[in-house]
């Protein structure tokens, strides 16, 4: 595998400095080119942006111009391709500036994912499963290891692991992460069940504000009733569908246990002192 050089640095090595104007076409330095000259990045992670922060650079860019250069690839036909920069374009194009600065640099579709994953990341402003799945990208596309990704973004091998993990979880996770419902910690230790299970507790985590120290000891108790449910089998419909709803009703776990003689127990799970407190709440 070729050397590449300055990926491992970030974006500032990309950025060359105390070069004077250069012409469109031309490698390195700053010049000006049409905004409606450049294209997206198609390998750009990043797929939600905050409308607000866009008009706000929009506002700034009007009174200040666009202070920090985009940077390019060129294409075909005169068209560019963009690396590094997609906030600034947008919000160029909302100030109605016709041409923008820009630094070209010629790059591969490999160097165009990883570039762009580094601006994002080095930002922060991809979300965790945008984040994962350009890791995946590098990974499975360009057979890039962990080590060799990390050493790309900056990061740890371990980090960019356990982001990559994120993908394994339930599609309803995956979405309560991305809309900031519960956080990475909360995905990573519901990896560990089925997606019905994930869903379910997923439920738990919303309703009752659940930290990620109370969901890894519920995933535990998931963990070890699973067992348990091989003996439902014989268990009535009636009594089946009054434990589903006591679960429904009351956001934990119900286990009903209905004698011939018409008595039985109710055995309500908590797992935390709040989780105790919201069931408190919801039986007096």
């Amino acid at each position: 595998m070729p050397p590449r050089s300055g990926l491992g640095k970030g974006l500032d090595a990309l950025i060359p400095t105390g070069q004077k104007t250069s012409g469109p076409g031309r490698e390195g330095g700053l010049t000006q080119i049409p905004v409606d000259s450049i294209q997206r990045n198609p390998r750009q992670p990043r797929e939600k942006f905050d409308l607000e922060e866009l008009e706000n650079l929009a506002a700034s860019i009007r009174e200040h111009g666009v202070i920090q250069p985009l940077i390019v690839s060129p294409g075909k036909n005169g068209i560019y391709i963009l690396i590094a920069g997609e906030r600034r374009l947008q919000a160029a194009r909302k100030a109605g500036l016709k041409t923008v600065p820009v630094v070209i640099r010629n790059a591969t579709d490999q160097q165009l994912l990883e570039l762009a994953l580094i601006e994002n990341v080095q930002r922060a402003d991809l979300n965790a499963i945008e984040e994962a799945e350009a890791y995946q990208h590098l990974e499975k596309e360009f057979k890039l290891s962990h080590e060799e990704i990390a050493a790309r973004v900056g990061k740890n091998r371990s980090t960019v692991s356990n982001t990559i993990r994120l993908l394994e979880a339930s599609a309803a996770v995956k979405q309560a992460l991305v809309n900031g419902q519960i956080t990475e910690g909360h995905a990573r230790s519901m990896l560990k069940l089925p997606a019905r299970a994930q869903e379910e507790l997923l439920n738990k985590i919303i309703t009752l504000d659940l930290s990620v120290r109370t969901t890894e000891m519920m995933v535990k108790k998931y963990s070890g009733q699973r067992p348990l449910s091989k003996k439902k089998a014989s268990q009535s419909a009636d009594a089946a569908d009054v434990e589903r709803r006591l679960r429904s009703s009351l956001g934990t776990q119900v286990a009903l246990k209905h004698r011939k003689s018409g008595g039985g127990t109710v055995t309500i799970y908590y797992y935390s002192n709040e989780d105790l407190d919201a069931l408190l709440e919801k039986l007096t």
